[in-house]
Order: structure tokens, then sequence, then C-alpha cells
């Protein structure tokens, strides 16, 4: 029986459909075979994964915490844009996980409490052979990072560019979302909400999110009329 991923007492969880599975790769399928594979024995111990906001990184961070769990390992999944005003008290003894996952580094950085806790966990982890994935808005050498140790550790393993998708890549991620929450998106309807729907990608799963449970309390198909109306388009 797999273990759930281990999360704080502090209301921080995974969602359900960050996994994998709804994740369409685009251009970052390399670096989804590295996440897949991270736990593997041959797995990269360190990955570091930065890109603009919306572009799937807290999604893989936290599929990759799912994965670790669906494998019978305990994950750590830290959103620093959630967690960075408290103490670092929740890196203590954090390498008895099988994998730590990082969100928002840089919300914490410039700060030398937390820069000496995650120099010192990193160290940890390395130590017990366990696996690291942070996730960040900029490289690792463009951080504003204080410790010299810290810094230098981040550009350890392997780094990759969260890339955004292009309109092709933006509809089969529609698509592929909808599929997973058991809907039928029309070519033609799911063209319409790219076209008049927000950028993001994240904010376009949440319209979807929203027509899904339009959809089933009227019990109407997705058509563009029926989207114009539920979203007040």
């Amino acid at each position: 029986m797999s273990r759930a991923p281990a999360q704080l007492p502090l209301g921080v969880g995974l969602r359900d459909d960050a996994t994998f599975a709804n994740f369409h790769p685009g251009p970052n399928a390399p670096l989804v075979d590295r996440l897949v594979h991270q736990l593997d024995d041959a797995g990269e111990p360190f990955l570091y994964l930065w890109g603009a906001p919306g572009v799937g990184r807290s999604h893989l961070l936290q599929a990759a915490c799912h994965a670790a769990s669906d494998r019978d390992g305990r994950a750590l999944y830290l959103p620093l844009d959630e967690l960075g005003h408290f103490p670092p008290l929740m890196l203590e003894d954090i390498e008895r996980l099988d994998l730590v996952a990082i969100d928002d580094l840089e919300r914490v950085l410039g700060r030398k409490r937390w820069e000496e806790a995650l120099f010192h966990a990193f160290n940890r982890l390395r130590d017990a052979g366990r696996r690291l994935v942070i996730a960040a808005s900029s490289p690792p050498r463009q951080l504003a990072v204080q410790l010299p140790d810290l810094a230098s550790r981040l550009t350890w393993g392997m780094t990759f560019h969260v890339q955004g998708l292009d309109d092709a890549g933006r509809l089969a991620a529609l698509q592929l979302r909808a599929r997973v929450r058991g809907m039928h998106l029309p070519d033609e309807v799911a063209r319409y909400i790219l076209h008049r729907g927000p950028r993001r990608l994240d904010e376009l799963f949440g319209a979807l999110e929203t027509l899904d449970h339009a959809s089933l309390s009227a019990q109407r198909k997705l058509t563009i009329p029926f989207v114009k109306q539920a979203l007040g388009w």
C-alpha cells in the first residue's frame, strides 16, 4: 500500500489534479522524463526548475510528490510563497524523506536564517542519498542569493527552463485536462475558450473547472453559446 505524501500541519497539501498524467509536456518532455525517473537508482538527485508564472512549475513539483507516493515513497511539498513567513523549522529532519520539493524559492532569499537552513538541508539530503527538486522564477545564477555556499549548491544537478506552450500546445493541454475531468471539449469550443479566455494556462484550467460544474448542474453539453453563458463572456 502506498503512503500518502508527507504534509505539514499547516494546511499545505497536494492538488489531486496535479499529476504527470494531467500535464501536457510539449517542449518540456525531457524535464518531465527526468522527474518521472528521479527516484530511480540512476535518477538525478537534484533538479532545478525555473520559468514564468503559469507555465506549470508548481504542478510538476506536486506531480513528483504524487509519483513518489505511488512508489511507496515519502515526499514533502513546500510552497515557500505560503510558508516563507514561518521560520524554516519545516526543513528539520527532511533527510528522512525520499523526495523534497521546494517551490517559490525566491520568496525567502536574502533572509539569513532561511538561506542557512536551506544550505544545511541541501547537504543533509545529499549525504542521505535523497532527492530534491526546487522551483523558482529565475535560473540559479540570477537569483538574489546572499549566502555564497547556497548559491553554489543551487548550480549542482540539472537545471531546466519550464517553457510555455504555443497555441497548439495550449489547445492540447486544455483538451487533455478536459478528458481527465471526463468532459468532452470539441475542437471549436476549445479554440473559442483559448481565443476568448485568459492567456495563463492555470486561469484557463480554472475556467474549465467552472464549466465542468456548470455543465453538470445544467445537464448541458459544452457548446460555444453555453460557454458564453456559463462564463459571462
